[in-house]
């Protein structure tokens, strides 16, 4: 799925799409020919929705820490997770990776460097994720195979952008997708 995904990058890159969404780490790399002009924007809204625009849900890597682990680990796991929040190793990671920063000073630090000033675009992906105060459905999300999930929505996606779907009918597989995925996450995780 991975080399489906990124196939409508790859297309803009070569100047053979108008457009191409991805993740806001790619931004500076997704020129499609070299000085060419490319503009960056928040993924849109209807704004005859009250309260539009929402905040977006944040996904991608995760850090777990095992239950019932000695406590001499648990020292360990705190120390490290103490040296990954602050705001100079987490402005360098955010900006070598694209991962969005976890504190706003790390943020802060990061605009104060110039580095979104010299790339162009990457500031979005924190701008989306904080135009408000978080509420209950834009702090994180917990359910089960979300990549698998998304992954799912995202191909039928690229059926209706291609042509092969109505919008509602990839909608209604995604749904199909998604729930097949969820009956087997909760089959394969009974005491969750």
């Amino acid at each position: 799925m991975a080399a489906a995904a990124n196939w409508p990058s790859r297309a803009f890159k070569r100047a053979n799409a108008p457009s191409s969404s991805a993740l806001p780490g790619l931004a500076p790399t997704s020129r499609p020919i070299p000085n060419s002009e490319v503009g960056y924007g928040m993924i849109p809204y209807r704004p005859d929705i009250a309260g539009a625009p929402q905040n977006s849900i944040i996904g991608g890597a995760t850090l777990w820490v095992l239950r019932d682990r000695p406590h001499a680990e648990y020292t360990g796991v705190a120390r490290f997770f103490a040296y990954l929040s602050k705001p100079e190793v987490q402005a360098a990671w955010h900006q070598n990776t694209g991962y969005l920063p976890i504190t706003r000073a790390a943020f802060d630090l990061t605009r104060a460097q110039g580095f979104y000033d010299r790339n162009p675009g990457t500031a979005i992906g924190i701008e989306q994720m904080t135009p408000k105060p978080p509420t209950e459905n834009s702090k994180g999300i917990r359910l089960g195979s979300f990549v698998l999930i998304r992954d799912a929505i995202e191909d039928e996606l690229e059926h209706v952008f291609s042509g092969k779907r109505t919008a509602q009918a990839a909608l209604d597989a995604a749904v199909e997708r998604g729930n097949r995925l969820l009956r087997q996450f909760e089959r394969a995780n009974p005491d969750r």
